[in-house]
């Protein structure tokens, strides 16, 4: 599986966007997916995940709330939802895939896109 995150940009504190990751390959409703993001001097961290067919979500406390991660398997998308943007979301976000990994950890998953800046200015 091949992923390809697009959508970051920058965006005023306060202000949304949306985050998009579209997957080759045509098994792409047999894979968890799932968002992470890394601010420069920080380890890279969970943020979303979704389940196979979408019916499951779960998120970072830190984006409860104002995050909504969502999938189209018919055009093999995944969606973040960012809305009420802080500064501390600034980070270069990641998408990536696993067919039965952990939802929450790095190490659960075995394909990444090559990640897309937010930036949000306060």
């Amino acid at each position: 599986v091949q992923l390809q995150a697009s959508g970051g940009g920058l965006v005023q504190a306060g202000g949304s966007l949306r985050l998009s990751c579209a997957a080759s390959g045509r098994t792409f409703s047999s894979y968890r997916m799932g968002w992470f993001r890394q601010a420069p001097g920080k380890e890279r961290e969970f943020v979303a995940a979704i389940s196979w067919g979408g019916g499951s979500t779960y998120y970072a406390d830190s984006v409860k709330g104002r995050f909504t991660i969502s999938r189209d398997n018919t055009k093999n998308t995944v969606y973040l939802q960012m809305n009420n943007l802080k500064s501390e979301d600034t980070a270069v976000y990641f998408c990536a895939a696993t067919r039965t990994g952990s939802y929450y950890y790095i190490q659960g998953y075995d394909y990444w896109g090559q990640g897309t800046q937010v930036t949000v200015s306060s």
